[in-house]
């Protein structure tokens, strides 16, 4: 056995295995490694874009949120100054409400002490007959002196 004839045997072999590593297997190899770090560049952009839009996503519902409650608050506010003009209302009318009805009552109060006095002219006005008609012993026509009576009533 030569030792040079298998050094270059194996040299050659080498130079064999070297030349299809480099045409066969090593470009698919890179190819399959540049894909996948293609995918994990791609991946971690779409990371960072998700981020980017979920941060941006959250200040727009705060800021709806606060939009909102602004709004809540805007319609809460109108509610009590709504409350409060019925309460004032309410007050209002029930105030009218009373004034008429004192009104009314003291118009019934008025009429009714104008009939009684009325009436208490009449009576007096009979009482005065009857006492006249005693006094005189003998009967006065009330119909005859009418206006006389009413002059009377309306002194008393």
């Amino acid at each position: 056995m030569n030792i040079n004839l298998t050094l270059f045997a194996q040299a050659l072999a080498f130079a064999a295995l070297i030349w299809i590593i480099a045409t066969k297997i090593w470009p698919p190899l890179l190819a399959a490694i540049e894909e996948r770090q293609k995918k994990i560049a791609e991946g971690l952009a779409a990371a960072d874009n998700s981020q980017k839009a979920l941060a941006q996503a959250q200040e727009k519902v705060d800021a709806n949120l606060r939009e909102a409650r602004g709004k809540a608050n805007e319609i809460i506010d109108q509610a009590h100054q709504r409350a409060n003009q019925i309460v004032e209302q309410a007050k209002n009318d029930a105030i009218a409400e009373a004034e008429r009805q004192k009104a009314l009552a003291l118009a019934e109060i008025d009429s009714s002490a104008t009939r009684a006095r009325e009436d208490l002219r009449r009576h007096v006005s009979a009482l005065a007959v009857t006492g006249a008609e005693r006094l005189l012993k003998r009967e006065i026509d009330a119909s005859a002196h009418k206006a006389l009576l009413d002059e009377l009533a309306a002194e008393i």
